[in-house]
């Protein structure tokens, strides 16, 4: 999952992001509503982690705006209210889903990955292909039975070719979903993470190269 987390305490919205990392999702930060929207508006998340009470926009606006431009990203409200009202109201602008502040980190993540699960193009909660399981929730990856050892970032790039269902997918696709903003189009990360990602997998191999088109599993 590509995350956008939207908090206007730097402190804890770096606590968030490197948290979600751990769980192999690519993240951006954004500590106000002008950058939250400029960010959701450009880039394509699967998730926005929205702070309501945020400074220069607030968390209402930005929301209203990314669901009114068409944005495809499920919203998570976040804010130190959980009163009933509060909650309605977070829903009733068009968020997926609001949690209060003090949350526990691991409900955060599981509220996420079952956004994901509800995504336009609806993803198993375990990916099957080749004979390759990978189960996101568990963070644990097989091949024809054996236990696969990845890095965070191998088993994020493993997850968006098994969720594209034997769809050639790009370069660009790739830097899209499974790095953050400050990955750099122009650098070899993406070849060098799938020729890591082969070896890890073993033999025989079950990644294609298409090409000038992508890769293909």
């Amino acid at each position: 999952m590509r995350v956008l987390v939207v908090e206007d305490e730097p402190d804890l919205a770096r606590a968030i992001a490197r948290g979600l990392r751990r769980e192999g999702m690519a993240v951006d930060i954004a500590n106000d509503g002008d950058a939250a929207l400029d960010k959701g508006l450009v880039h394509d998340y699967d998730a926005v982690v929205l702070d309501r009470d945020l400074p220069r926009l607030h968390g209402d606006d930005v929301c209203r705006a990314l669901i009114d431009s068409g944005c495809d990203a499920r919203i998570l409200m976040l804010t130190a209210s959980g009163a009933v009202n509060d909650r309605v109201a977070g829903l009733e602008l068009g968020a997926d889903d609001y949690l209060a502040k003090p949350f526990e980190f691991v409900e955060l993540v599981a509220r996420l990955r079952a956004l994901g699960r509800r995504s336009p193009a609806r993803v198993p909660p375990v990916l099957r292909r080749s004979g390759i399981e990978l189960d996101p929730a568990r963070r644990s990856v097989t091949r024809d039975g054996a236990a696969v050892d990845l890095t965070p970032k191998e088993f994020a790039v493993l997850q968006v070719l098994l969720e594209a269902e034997g769809r050639v997918v790009s370069s660009e696709e790739l830097l899209e979903k499974a790095w953050d903003e400050n990955a750099d189009p122009f650098t070899n990360v993406v070849r060098v993470s799938m020729m890591t990602l082969r070896r890890s997998l073993g033999q025989p191999a079950v990644i294609d190269t298409v090409i000038g088109v992508g890769y293909r599993l």
